[in-house]
């Protein structure tokens, strides 16, 4: 009788042994990969939010205004920023040039969107 060709019991167990250190090692990139997709969603909406408290000031005016939206806190700087002097026109209302700052905070992480919006200084 002539020898047998096939694998051993240790070739077995060393193959079955690469084979669970695969998965468990794709089971965790799937893991750490759908935990990256919630932190991205999360900034996303912490984006589109602080592009929408920006964007709905109407009338600016100097001051803080902060709220809370879900899981989001949000919070709205509008301060004065100085007009350089090449851009104002005598004899027109003075223009002021603000600069609206919207934070939103969640979870311990944060995103900051900024913007200038300009107004006219009633004429006394």
């Amino acid at each position: 009788m002539g020898r047998r060709r096939g694998f051993t019991l240790l070739e077995v167990l060393v193959a079955l042994a690469i084979l669970s250190v695969a998965v468990v090692s794709m089971i965790q990139l799937f893991g750490q990969g759908l935990r990256l997709l919630k932190v991205s969603g999360d900034y996303q909406q912490a984006v589109l939010l602080a592009d929408q408290k920006a964007r709905e000031v109407e009338t600016v005016r100097e001051g803080v205004e902060a709220g809370r939206e879900g899981d989001f806190e949000w919070e709205r700087r509008a301060t004065v920023t100085p007009v350089p002097e090449e851009l104002t026109v005598s004899g027109l209302a003075p223009l002021r040039l603000y600069r609206v700052t919207v934070q939103v905070r969640w979870g311990g992480r944060s995103v900051e969107v900024a913007t200038l919006r300009t107004a006219r200084e009633p004429l006394p």
